[in-house]
């Protein structure tokens, strides 16, 4: 037996590459058109963006937790959020939650130290680099992290929420992305997490100066570990004490 998966999800395009993800891989993992049962559910993206411009991390909370609750009362047995922004709300969703989540900067981070990364560049939108999510993740695993200047923050959040959400991918967006991953690198960075679950669409090992930690399908191979009793279940962790940031 496999357990259910629960989606809650937020912007569209990230979501369906994660759902992709899961089906296709498991498949791999169970055999020819196998896959653990799925369910997702997806509140209008607006809902979120507005209280991501107001700051207001406990009305992004409630939203998840409108999705966690409807998932809970379809029969998954836990939660992943494909989107990395969102999980700055994780403090007022936890307590709350009817079920338990896997932190998609949780297995991100767990993946950097296994392969014995030190120094990891971090993208996403400006709410995400601003935040803490990654910071106190990467922290409890030992890690240093480089956060961009704040030029190349505006334009990565642009090039996310006016495009990529969108469905649109336009190479001179993917060339200053890669631009700027080119600065991490500069800066001593010997990874970056694509800290957005549409990034992968356009950016990864193949067109980056950097190794990447594909965010996106790195959670939907933890979400398959734990459906399938691959791995011990495994629920958010407490904020780590410190933090190591780099200028």
């Amino acid at each position: 037996m496999t357990q259910h998966i629960g989606i809650v999800a937020c912007s569209a395009e990230g979501a369906a590459l994660c759902y992709r993800s899961i089906c296709t891989e498991g498949a791999v993992r169970l055999g020819p058109h196998a896959h653990p049962e799925v369910s997702m559910h997806t509140p209008s993206l607006s809902g979120y963006v507005a209280c991501l411009e107001r700051g207001d991390l406990e009305g992004v909370g409630a939203i998840m937790l409108m999705s966690a609750e409807k998932l809970a009362s379809m029969g998954a047995d836990f939660l992943i959020c494909p989107d990395n922004t969102i999980h700055a709300a994780m403090a007022h969703v936890l307590r709350r939650s009817p079920l338990p989540w896997l932190h998609i900067a949780e297995v991100v981070a767990a993946e950097a130290a296994g392969r014995s990364f030190r120094r990891v560049g971090i993208t996403g939108t400006k709410w995400l680099i601003d935040s803490d999510v990654y910071p106190e993740k990467l922290a409890a695993r030992g890690l240093e992290f480089v956060k961009p200047a704040d030029p190349d923050r505006q334009v990565l959040s642009r090039i996310i929420m006016d495009e990529l959400v969108c469905g649109r991918f336009l190479p001179a967006s993917t060339a200053a992305i890669q631009a700027i991953i080119d600065r991490l690198k500069a800066r001593g960075c010997d990874c970056v997490v694509l800290g957005c679950t549409e990034l992968p669409l356009v950016v990864g090992d193949g067109n980056s100066a950097l190794p990447t930690l594909d965010s996106t399908r790195l959670l939907a191979q933890a979400a398959l570990d734990r459906a399938t009793g691959s791995v011990p279940p495994s629920r958010v962790s407490r904020p780590a004490a410190g933090q190591q940031a780099v200028p």
